[in-house]
């Protein structure tokens, strides 16, 4: 009898990069992957996909009503609604991708202990899979930019770099995330309000010129920041701040890398202890 070759996968070690010839391989379960969530998510709703605008709107309604009507909040001349929703779109991408990711391996682990598979694609489908809902949102930034007759400039040139920024920051964060939850779950428990935290330490209720200039320097570290008043400057036609926006791009890479190398280094006991 003739024996079949046997492949045995062994698990990388050190550090390493990511193996895009792999991914590649891949593709087409990245690509089910992302389909599944999206489906997943809407299933058996009413509104379906009406609420990635609905969740948004009425977010920033109660914003409006509390930081720019009761509180005062500076906005930087612009309606406080359109100011704030600026902010919290791509803000609703970022912290509902670190929430996604995070739990994209616990959800799966009956696949990463029975086949093999790139492990990064699970995190991967997770974060491309919210690339809907920001899409969507988008509808709303048409509407309210026709209500106030707000014109957008050159800046939305930008938009394409600042929206790179968003992903690979969101990246980064999420595959951390997601490889220290298989390890400690109390990562799950801890991010509900982690995330709702961060969201005031990103300029998405007031501006960025509202943080004393001693303390500046280093809030500007924070990559959602210059993302956040890119965005900002490049619909309403003002200078594209580049001060507040080059560090955070700085550091969006510097996790990014550090993630995915973070990822790679776990990779390997994914199965003994999901």
């Amino acid at each position: 009898m003739t024996t079949k070759p046997t492949k045995i996968i062994e698990p990388k070690s050190g550090w390493q990069l990511v193996d895009f010839e792999e991914l590649w391989r891949y593709k087409d379960l990245l690509y089910f992957l992302t389909l599944r969530g999206i489906k997943a998510r809407y299933a058996q709703s009413i509104l379906g996909v009406s609420w990635a605008i609905i969740q948004p709107l009425f977010t920033t309604i109660v914003f409006t009503i509390v930081f720019g009507g009761l509180a005062k909040v500076d906005s930087d001349g612009m309606p406080y609604i359109l100011f704030s929703y600026l902010a919290l779109w791509p803000w609703n991408y970022f912290s509902g991708t670190l929430t996604e990711s995070a739990n994209s391996l616990i959800q799966n682990a009956n696949m990463i202990t029975k086949v093999y598979f790139p492990r990064m694609v699970l995190p991967l489908s997770s974060i491309l899979s919210k690339l809907l809902d920001f899409i969507i949102a988008f509808v709303v930034v048409v509407g309210l930019m026709g209500y106030f007759r707000i014109s957008p400039g050159w800046g939305l040139l930008v938009l394409p770099l600042l929206i790179v920024q968003l992903l690979m920051c969101s990246l980064g964060i999420g595959m951390v995330l997601s490889a220290m939850a298989v390890k400690y779950r109390d990562v799950k428990h801890a991010l509900t309000f982690v995330v709702q935290i961060l969201l005031y330490a990103a300029p998405v209720v007031y501006s960025t010129t509202a943080v004393p200039e001693v303390y500046r320097p280093f809030y500007i570290l924070n990559p959602m920041v210059g993302v956040i008043e890119g965005f900002r400057a490049a619909f309403l036609d003002r200078p594209m701040p580049w001060e507040w926006i080059w560090p955070g791009s700085i550091v969006a890479v510097l996790v990014f890398v550090f993630g995915m190398l973070y990822f790679r280094r776990m990779e390997r006991i994914f199965a003994d202890v999901a």
